[in-house]
C-alpha cells in the first residue's frame, strides 16, 4: 500500500500599493509586487496621502486575506502614518494568522526573524508611550511646585484685563470691538472674563 505525501499549499500572496496624487511610483510599486509573485488580479490599491486614516484599499486587503496568506507591499511606509499604525496592524494580521512581506526593507514576519523584528518595534513604541507619560507627569508636578497650574497659558495679563473691564463698562462699545482693541478674539475674551460685561456691570 502506498503512502501518500500531504501536498503543501502555497500561501496566497495578497498585494497592496499606496500613492499620493503626486506620487511617481505607482508602476514601480506594482512592478516589483508582481515580480514577488503577486497576481495582477490581487493587488489592492489605494490613491490618496500618507496622512489619511481611512484607506479602504488596504481595508480590502487585510479582509481578503485568509489564514495562511502573506500580505506584500512594497515598502513598509506604505501602511501606516506612524509607528503606532505599523505595530497595530501587523498585529492584526498576526491575529488572522496572515504573514507581512515588505520588499524593500526585506522583512517577512512569516520568518522567526522577521517576527522578532515586530515584536522589538511594539515593544520600542511600548517604551517611547511610557517615557512621554512620565515625562509629562515630571512637567506638570514640576509646575505645581512652582504655583504655576496646568493648562492654557492666559492671553491677556492683568493690564489688559482690567483695560477690558473698563471698556466692557461702556455700552456703547460691542464686546467684538473690545475683543479687536485687544488683539483677541470674543471667545477669548469671554474665556478670560467669565460672564463678559454682566459680569462687569453687575
Amino acid at each position: 500500500m502506498t503512502t501518500k505525501t500531504p501536498t503543501t499549499v502555497a500561501p496566497v500572496l495578497i498585494g497592496y500599493q499606496r500613492v499620493s496624487t503626486d506620487d511617481q511610483h505607482l508602476h514601480l510599486q506594482r512592478d516589483a509586487l508582481i515580480r514577488a509573485g503577486v497576481d495582477p488580479e490581487r493587488i489592492y490599491e489605494d490613491m490618496m496621502s500618507g496622512a489619511r486614516a481611512d484607506r479602504p484599499g488596504l481595508e480590502h486587503a487585510v479582509r481578503a486575506a485568509r489564514r495562511g496568506d502573506v500580505l506584500v507591499v512594497w515598502r513598509l511606509d506604505r501602511l501606516g502614518r506612524s509607528l503606532k499604525d505599523l505595530i497595530g496592524l501587523a498585529e492584526r494580521l498576526e491575529d488572522k494568522g496572515v504573514g507581512l512581506r515588505s520588499l524593500q526593507e526585506q522583512i517577512d514576519t512569516t520568518s522567526a526573524s522577521g517576527k522578532l523584528f515586530f515584536h522589538m518595534m511594539g515593544a520600542l513604541a511600548e517604551f517611547e508611550r511610557n517615557l512621554i507619560r512620565e515625562r509629562t507627569r515630571a512637567g506638570l508636578e514640576a509646575a505645581r511646585r512652582r504655583g504655576k497650574k496646568p493648562g492654557r497659558k492666559r492671553k491677556l495679563n492683568e493690564q489688559d484685563l482690567t483695560a477690558a473691564r473698563a471698556l466692557l463698562k461702556d455700552d456703547t462699545i460691542t464686546v467684538a470691538e473690545v475683543a479687536e482693541r485687544l488683539g483677541v478674539s470674543s471667545a477669548t475674551l469671554y474665556r478670560e472674563i467669565p460672564g463678559g460685561r454682566g459680569a462687569v456691570v453687575s
